[in-house]
């Protein structure tokens, strides 16, 4: 199940998809079916227009007096005046998407797209732009790229002050083209890959047979692997936790190392199904209103005992469902710290044919955590080295198997 990782690595394939680790929250009706222009704001009244008529001033005076004409560029004004608003907000998340890009497809929105089949977002830190996870058998993940590499350079061309955005649109390109990469591995050692684009599609849950140190089956536990949360994803997982049910499994190891978020709608639905009653989440709104989302009565689970591997792959979606299992004693998280992504964003149509894709709320977990910027510690810190991956070794689950075993044996006696 983790040999998947060996050879390879937002939303991105790279063609990198700018899923902005999760898009938790992601408003569709607000803004993603709206032509352009619909949902753009009313024009600023006269004391914000009189701001900024300042940067006209300057505009009109570096067009008159700088001593290189030729630097003086209006459209490169107003890209660095967009940039600088956008980046005093101090938010990762909120990026904006020139007409090129959202023309090509540079948005949330991804069903297929042609890329390398990887996921990256900015770390709030450092800045850095950062693969959140491969998809399962992509271009990336055949290629060597992990979970939690920075990336260094695109083409030759450092990734330093990029966004998000930056990255995808130079990272994507048709199948069967090429990308050459530089990323720094965890253990600072940096690696060049090309990789072949291809036409990727975004995968949901993954089941695969349990196999402890000794290549071994092992009896009574099941495994799967959800990688991002869809409107598919429900209903996939449906089916297989009534097999796993149904053929009268003990435990389940359910996998979100890979696993960068999706649908906020999906994420609940898919909490729901492990969960009898209690709060899923709450969203807080700029103005401090919640929004409380509860487990309905019943579970799809039973009484499996569970186990969710979570690491610097976990973002956002994965997050939150993880907290919420956690916070309500369902669940053990084994693994590392998860990335930490705890906003809820969507896109407004910009008139020039743009987008601005902006962060309108955080999100607590049931037990009132925030999660942006700070991540989920696990219950059993467990770390996964590129040397792991590099010998097809996965201490993270051969540690959630001897848990669930051992917590078996305990019943027993």
């Amino acid at each position: 199940m983790w040999k998947t990782i060996k050879l390879g690595m937002a939303g991105v394939a790279v063609a990198f998809i700018i899923l902005m680790v999760g898009v938790v929250g992601y408003a569709v009706g607000d803004t993603g079916a709206a032509k352009s222009g619909e949902n753009s704001r009313a024009a600023p009244d006269g004391s914000q227009s009189e701001g900024y008529a300042i940067l006209d001033e300057i505009s009109d005076i570096l067009a008159e007096d700088f001593v290189n004409p030729e630097a003086v560029d209006p459209n490169a004004f107003q890209r660095g005046a967009i940039e600088g608003l956008i980046e005093s907000l101090a938010d990762p998340h909120t990026v904006y998407i020139s007409p090129e890009d959202f023309a090509v497809g540079i948005d949330i929105i991804s069903g297929a797209f042609e890329g390398i089949g990887a996921q990256v977002d900015e770390d709030p830190v450092t800045g850095e732009i950062v693969i959140v996870a491969p998809f399962r058998d992509s271009p990336a993940e055949q290629a060597g790229i992990l979970p939690g590499d920075v990336l260094v350079s695109v083409n030759g061309e450092s990734t330093e002050g990029w966004s998000v955005a930056d990255a995808v649109k130079k990272i994507r390109g048709p199948q069967g083209t090429e990308v050459t990469l530089v990323v720094r591995h965890s253990n600072a050692t940096e690696e060049e890959v090309t990789i072949e684009r291809a036409t990727i599609e975004i995968p949901t849950v993954f089941p695969d047979e349990v196999r402890g140190q000794d290549g071994n089956p092992v009896a009574g536990l099941a495994y799967l692997e959800i990688q991002q949360f869809t409107e598919q994803t429900a209903g996939d997982l449906d089916q297989e936790l009534g097999r796993i049910v149904d053929a009268g499994y003990e435990g389940l190891i359910l996998d979100l190392r890979r696993n960068p978020g999706g649908g906020l709608d999906a994420t609940v639905d898919v909490a729901d199904m492990f969960l009898d009653d209690g709060v899923i989440l709450t969203q807080v709104d700029r103005e401090g209103r919640e929004t409380v989302y509860e487990a309905n009565p019943g579970n799809d689970a039973g009484d499996l005992a569970i186990v969710i591997l979570v690491g610097p792959g976990s973002a956002s979606g994965s997050e939150v469902l993880a907290a919420a299992l956690r916070d309500h004693e369902r669940a053990t998280l084994i693994g590392e710290k998860t990335f930490g992504k705890g906003s809820v964003n969507h896109i407004r149509n910009l008139s020039n044919g743009g987008a601005l894709y902006v962060t309108i709320a955080r999100w607590r977990t049931p037990n009132g955590e925030l999660i942006e910027g700070v991540g989920l510690e696990p219950d059993v810190a467990v770390a996964l080295t590129p040397e792991d991956v590099e010998a097809d070794r996965d201490p993270q689950l051969f540690a959630a198997i001897d848990f669930l075993q051992s917590g078996a044996q305990a019943q027993q006696r």
